[in-house]
């Protein structure tokens, strides 16, 4: 296997090891990332029924207005923001973070502290 083969085993595994924790319910829906190289991407689940309660991304028409590049960390800081301003307006002020098998770091970190800014309780 190549290395970019290696690298997607390791975070289906990791992905797979998170979820098996991390649940979506009706009082506390999941809020899932995920990032390619050019965009990053948010959506808040609710497991039981299986439905999106909001998303947000760097397509999105509102958060791509203003940025130059979307697969930066201002980007991700911008995505955090519009899908807390979403989850809020539908009274959804506490969600669980699936960070869906990526690292804690860099990008998806900034989307969670720019969610937390923002009024979302992870």
């Amino acid at each position: 296997m190549n290395v970019a083969q290696n690298r997607r085993l390791a975070r289906l595994k990791r992905q797979a090891r998170v979820r098996k924790k991390v649940v979506g319910t009706p009082a506390r829906p999941r809020l899932t990332v995920f990032r390619s190289a050019n965009h990053i991407y948010a959506q808040i689940i609710e497991d039981s029924k299986g439905e999106t309660l909001a998303a947000a991304s760097t397509l999105s028409k509102d958060v791509a207005d203003g940025l130059k590049f979307k697969g930066n960390v201002e980007a991700a800081k911008a995505v955090g923001t519009a899908i807390a301003k979403q989850a809020l307006a539908k009274d959804i002020d506490t969600v669980v973070f699936d960070r869906n098998g990526f690292l804690y770091q860099g990008r998806v970190q900034a989307l969670a502290d720019a969610a937390r800014e923002a009024g979302l309780k992870l």
